[in-house]
C-alpha cells in the first residue's frame, strides 16, 4: 500500500485511510479540518462508498452454473474473477433441491454498486432462480448476492435472524465477516463454508482487487 503521507496519532507509522483497518480510523479523523471539528463533533450524513458486487453460485447440475452466470453477467456487466469449480460439502440443506454432489462457483463483478442496490439485486438472483428451476418449480440452483466492502462481507437474505437488520424489499442484511489485521474473518453465526481458510483467501484477493481499484477511482476523481 502506498505512503499518502499521513500518520497515526502516535506518528509511528504511516497509514492509508482506503485501508479499512480499524487502527487506521484515528488517520481518518486527523485529516479532517481542525475548524469544523472546532465548531461541531455531529456527524454529517455522506453518501456510502461503492462496494464490489459478488454472487455465490451454488449448484450440482453440470452446465447450469455457466447459464446462471451469463445471465448474472447480462444484468450486471462483465465479472473481474470467476472461482475454480469448489466442492461443497458443508451441508445437506440443498441436497433435495440441488442435488446430493454439489459445487460452487465465486464470483465479482467489475462495476461497483451502491451498497443500497443490495434488495433489488437479492429479488433479481430470486427471480432467475425461479427462471432456471425445473418445472415442478425445484430450483437447479442457489445464487447468493453479497458485497466486499473495506471493512467487511455482506450476504443478501430473505430469512431474519438477529444479527441480520432489516433492508427494505423482504431483505436482510447477514453480516458474514470483518475485516481485521489484513483478513477477513468469521463472527458467531458465519456459516462453516465461508469460515473455510479457501473462501476466505479467495475473499481476501477479492478484496485487494476492490481496494487498488477504490484507489484507481479515487485518483481519476481527484485529477
Amino acid at each position: 500500500m502506498g505512503n499518502s503521507g499521513s500518520y497515526c496519532q502516535c506518528g509511528s507509522r504511516p497509514c492509508d485511510p482506503l485501508s479499512g483497518n480499524i487502527n487506521d480510523i484515528c488517520c481518518r479523523a486527523k485529516e479532517r479540518p481542525a475548524a469544523a471539528a472546532a465548531v461541531s463533533s455531529v456527524s454529517i450524513p455522506q453518501q456510502a462508498q461503492p462496494v464490489k458486487l459478488i454472487a455465490s453460485i451454488l449448484y450440482g447440475e453440470a452446465g447450469i452454473d455457466e447459464i446462471a452466470l451469463q445471465k448474472l453477467q447480462e444484468e450486471f456487466a462483465a465479472t473481474d474473477y470467476v472461482s475454480p469449480v469448489l466442492p461443497f460439502d458443508f451441508t445437506d440443506y440443498y441436497a433435495d433441491e440441488l442435488g446430493s454432489t454439489l459445487f460452487r462457483r465465486l464470483v465479482s463483478f467489475e462495476r461497483l454498486i451502491s451498497p443500497e442496490a443490495l434488495p433489488d439485486i437479492k429479488l433479481f438472483a430470486n427471480r432467475l432462480e425461479a427462471q432456471l428451476a425445473r418445472a415442478d418449480g425445484t430450483r437447479r440452483v442457489n445464487i447468493d448476492p453479497g458485497y466486499v466492502s473495506l471493512w467487511h462481507m455482506v450476504l443478501a437474505s430473505c430469512k431474519p435472524f438477529a444479527h441480520r437488520p432489516y433492508l427494505g424489499k423482504g431483505v436482510y442484511a447477514d453480516l458474514t465477516l470483518l475485516y481485521r489485521r489484513k483478513s477477513f474473518v468469521p463472527l458467531a453465526w458465519t456459516f462453516p463454508d465461508y469460515r473455510s481458510h479457501e473462501m476466505i483467501t479467495l475473499l481476501n484477493a477479492i478484496r485487494q482487487r476492490y481496494y487498488q481499484q477504490m484507489k484507481r477511482e479515487s485518483v481519476l476523481r481527484s485529477q
